[in-house]
């Protein structure tokens, strides 16, 4: 399990949460749970209902859309995010690939942070959109 300054420094350093103020970030941090999870383990599938994102802390994931491999990520990247924001159906299916280490942000602590916080609100938005241009670019949208 990662401690709890290893699980701030990761919180820093994605993009997501790149422009908050300290204190923001100690409410992340707060919120946010630590899980390990085994290889092969489903975090999300595509089409069901989203009710937390994972930013990787060590380890991979597999994504996929409508069966095909559209990426693979690592340690400081985040899945499901958009599906909280939309309330609406997962559009990836998301595999680890080997034992990995994320931080869990569950749908209403998810909601508490932005709803609090404008920096984190832009911050989140400014990520989803920027995702959507890739997605949108590699035909997959």
């Amino acid at each position: 399990m990662a401690s709890i300054d290893t699980k701030r420094e990761l919180l820093k350093g994605v993009s997501l949460f790149a422009s908050i103020s300290p204190k923001e970030l100690d409410e992340v941090e707060r919120l946010a749970d630590t899980v390990e999870l085994p290889a092969g383990k489903v975090l999300m599938r595509q089409g069901e209902h989203g009710t937390e994102m994972f930013v990787l802390a060590s380890g991979s994931v597999k994504v996929e859309r409508n069966g095909r491999e559209i990426a693979r990520l690592g340690p400081g990247e985040v899945v499901g995010e958009m599906s909280l924001l939309s309330e609406g159906p997962r559009l990836a299916t998301v595999t680890t690939l080997e034992p990995t280490t994320a931080i869990v942000i569950g749908h209403r602590e998810f909601h508490t942070l932005i709803a609090d916080s404008a920096d984190l609100r832009k911050c989140i938005f400014d990520n989803v959109v920027k995702r959507i241009a890739q997605v949108d670019a590699s035909g997959t949208l």
